[in-house]
């Protein structure tokens, strides 16, 4: 059972498609770490263009993916309640495998510290136990929201 639905998650952040990403929320603990996952079908737009002949998530989604779940920690966070988080850099991230329609993208974003309204999260994203991808956030939150 999901913490968060996807109609909850669509009420904290302001994505829409063709660019929001997460189905659910499956564990979250405000102001530390959140278990997102996105539920990849063959018909997301992506896989029609990027390598057609083997179709997968490109890396830059995967970050925006990962960024998505982020925001939902922070938005659900209760220092953060009214405000908006943006992504301010990402560093040493690492693409470690593929990612292909059928799979289920679990996200994980972890914040590691916070000195005013800039934070740094630790985030990788896992198909079942395999890591697929990792990189340290730094985000910036702040009241236009």
């Amino acid at each position: 059972m999901s913490e968060l639905n996807v109609m909850d998650v669509m009420e904290l952040i302001p994505n829409r498609f063709p660019i929001y990403y997460i189905d659910a929320v499956e564990s979250l603990e405000p102001g530390k770490k959140i278990r997102a996952r996105k539920n990849l079908t063959a018909n997301e737009d992506f896989f029609q263009g990027y390598f057609p002949d083997e179709p997968q998530m490109p890396g830059t989604l995967i970050l925006e993916t990962l960024a998505q779940a982020g925001s939902v920690l922070i938005l659900k966070s209760p220092e953060f309640l009214g405000k908006r988080a943006y992504i301010g850099g990402i560093n040493r991230a690492k693409f470690l495998e593929k990612v292909y329609p059928g799979d289920i993208l679990y996200c994980e974003f972890e914040i590691t510290k916070m000195k005013g309204p800039v934070g740094t999260a630790d985030a990788a994203a896992y198909v079942g136990e395999t890591r697929v991808c990792e990189a340290e956030f730094t985000f910036i939150v702040n009241q236009d929201a």
